[in-house]
Parts: C-alpha cells; sequence; structure tokens
C-alpha cells in the first residue's frame, strides 16, 4: 500500500497494513549460529521456530544473548583430581621430533575438555569454545508464542508489544499465523505519518 493510499483511508489503519508478510523461520534443530546468519542475512533481529508445520516458540537475539551468557566456558582446572600426587619436573627435558609434545601428558587429566589441547587451538571447534556452533535454537528460544489478531488496530497491537515488553509478535487471521509485526514497523508508520 502506498503512502498516497494509506492517507486517503478515512478508517484507522489495522495490523495487516503494516505487518510483514514475508516472515523468516527458523528449525529448533538449527545450530544458534546458522540461526544468527539467518536473522543477520535478513536484516532481522529474531524469528519465529516451526517444527513439524507448527510454530513452536520464537528466537530473538536477546535470547541467544541470554544463553550464551548463562553457558559455561571452557573449564580453569580440576582442583577434585587430586589422586595423581605431586607432579616430577625432569631436569633436562629433551624432545624429539615425531614424538608426543611434553605437555601432552597434562591432556590425560582433563578427558572431559573437549578434543586435545593443540587441535582445540588450532580448529577452535569444541563445544567449549563455540557455544553457537553447538547449541540448538530450541535450547535457546522463548516458547511463549503470542499472537495478535491481523485486523487488530495499530495502537492496540502497540500496547501489547508494550504490556509483554517484546519487540515483535506474530499476526494472526483467524487462528492461522499470517505475518509479524515489530517494533520496526510502528516506527515506520509513525514516521509516515499513519498513526
Amino acid at each position: 500500500m502506498t503512502q498516497k493510499q494509506r492517507n486517503s483511508r478515512p478508517q484507522s489503519f489495522t495490523v495487516r497494513d503494516f505487518m510483514s508478510a514475508d516472515v523468516a523461520t527458523l528449525s529448533p534443530d538449527m545450530s544458534l549460529r546458522e540461526a544468527i546468519e539467518v536473522l543477520a542475512d535478513r536484516r532481522i533481529t529474531g524469528a519465529p521456530v516451526v517444527a513439524a508445520n507448527r510454530i513452536v516458540g520464537v528466537l530473538s537475539a536477546n535470547d541467544v544473548l541470554a544463553f550464551e551468557a548463562a553457558t559455561p566456558g571452557v573449564p580453569a582446572g580440576h582442583y577434585e583430581r587430586s589422586e595423581h600426587g605431586e607432579l616430577e619436573t625432569p631436569e633436562e627435558q629433551q624432545w624429539e621430533e615425531g614424538a608426543d609434545a611434553p605437555g601432552a601428558y597434562f591432556t590425560d587429566f582433563w578427558a572431559d575438555a573437549g578434543a586435545d589441547v593443540v587441535q582445540r587451538l588450532e580448529a577452535l571447534e569444541g563445544p567449549e569454545w563455540d557455544v553457537l556452533g553447538e547449541h540448538t535454537v530450541g535450547e535457546a528460544m522463548s516458547t511463549g508464542v503470542r499472537f495478535v489478531p491481523a485486523d487488530g488496530s495499530l495502537q492496540t497491537a502497540a500496547a501489547y508489544l508494550l504490556k509483554h515488553g517484546i519487540h515483535r509478535v506474530l499476526v494472526a487471521d483467524r487462528g492461522r499465523p499470517v505475518g509479524i509485526i515489530t517494533a520496526t514497523d510502528f516506527v515506520r508508520a509513525v514516521a509516515e505519518g499513519s498513526t
């Protein structure tokens, strides 16, 4: 709908007038890294999560940040493993090419730390290093799915977002999802003088 068409309509605007019908969706099985790439490519900060043709949640940038902040990082040490006793320091350490590096001895104590230390430093692929690649959308998404009616007023939908402290809400028509309306859509409505 063009600006001229919007200005010539006598009735108030509905959610349908400003919603986006082309909605990016995510799968709960996608890695968080894949999901972030989809969001970045589409220049959006959140999307509904769909499984078996059903919306099961919503993933937002805030969900990803909260998940990452709550996920523990690399273990710093294993102080509880005192059964190995004191380590002896050899007087002269000789290392032959092709043999295990002298430091390889210590990786035996940290078997639960993922890949070999050298591999972790070279590839950075262990779960301790790539939280976004090792965890899924389903682990971080919000499961409370919210809808507003497509024929509802912009003011009512904006009040709904404020009340629930959210930046986007799915739009439904007769119980079926038909789009999404975001805080940016409300800014656009105000900028175009439509409210």
